[in-house]
């Protein structure tokens, strides 16, 4: 299990992150939402080890990241938001980069390249740098090098943006089964129909504090109160339906 608890992070007189609590169970995929603003990336960044937090502590089954932190990352897969990857070299040498800093046998790494570079419908650009890759296709390669070390927790923070509609498909059955298989996901993302689709329980982030938790599987068997409706409420976002009837006025008169 993930265990974050008190979660706090200040930037100068910024208040980021704020007594955050939260745990993602076995078998689990938890929806992190928020505004732009609410603190969702530095709470992801603090989960990975990008961040260290100003008080709080993070374990993950049972053993504190403070105490070990290599051990810890260890067990951990990331998927930033932001593709940002090594371009001069092919998805086949960063994904063999990546396995080797793992520590991963030369003979099961290679296997595992090839195999991955296949499934996530990339073999055919094997060749090429990834300077020449769409997002989509760069987030795929993300995802593998998350995946290569078969971690126990998956941290995906936006992992569907810029993809297509196959790859998003892949990326949905992927969440899904390593969920099934006893694995842990961290979900951060404001899409809510990827969330009503891939999670089973949602908390909601508003200015730095967890104001709202949803049981997903709730939603889908129709209740009332939808997953959206609960964020708008919770988070006091505006409602854009009568600006998007003025735009629709102007642009028609």
């Amino acid at each position: 299990m993930l265990e974050a608890r008190g979660l706090t992070k200040r930037y100068g007189g910024l208040l980021a992150v704020d007594r955050v609590t939260f745990s993602v169970q076995h078998g689990e995929v938890l929806g992190y939402l928020g505004p732009n603003g609410s603190g969702k990336s530095t709470t992801v960044n603090m989960i990975v080890g990008l961040l260290q937090p100003g008080s709080g502590t993070i374990a993950l089954n049972g053993k504190s990241q403070a105490d070990d932190s290599v051990g810890y990352k260890e067990r951990i897969g990331y998927v930033p938001e932001e593709p940002f990857l090594y371009t001069h070299l092919t998805a086949a040498e960063y994904l063999t980069l990546v396995g080797r800093l793992r520590g991963m046998p030369q003979d099961a790494l290679d296997r595992k390249v090839t195999e991955l570079l296949k499934l996530f419908l990339l073999w055919d650009a094997r060749y090429s740098t990834m300077t020449a890759f769409s997002k989509g296709m760069r987030q795929r390669v993300l995802l593998a090098a998350a995946l290569l070390h078969n971690p126990d927790l998956l941290v995906l923070d936006e992992p569907f943006s810029g993809l297509d509609v196959n790859a998003s498909l892949l990326f949905r059955s992927l969440i899904t089964m390593f969920a099934a298989q006893g694995r842990m996901i961290l979900f951060s993302t404001h899409r809510f129909d990827m969330v009503e689709k891939v999670c089973t329980r949602a908390v909601i982030l508003s200015k730095g504090r967890i104001v709202a938790e949803h049981v997903v599987s709730a939603s889908r068997q129709g209740d009332s109160a939808s997953l959206e409706s609960l964020f708008h409420r919770v988070t006091d976002q505006q409602d854009f339906t009568p600006v998007a009837r003025d735009i629709l006025a102007i642009v028609q008169g």
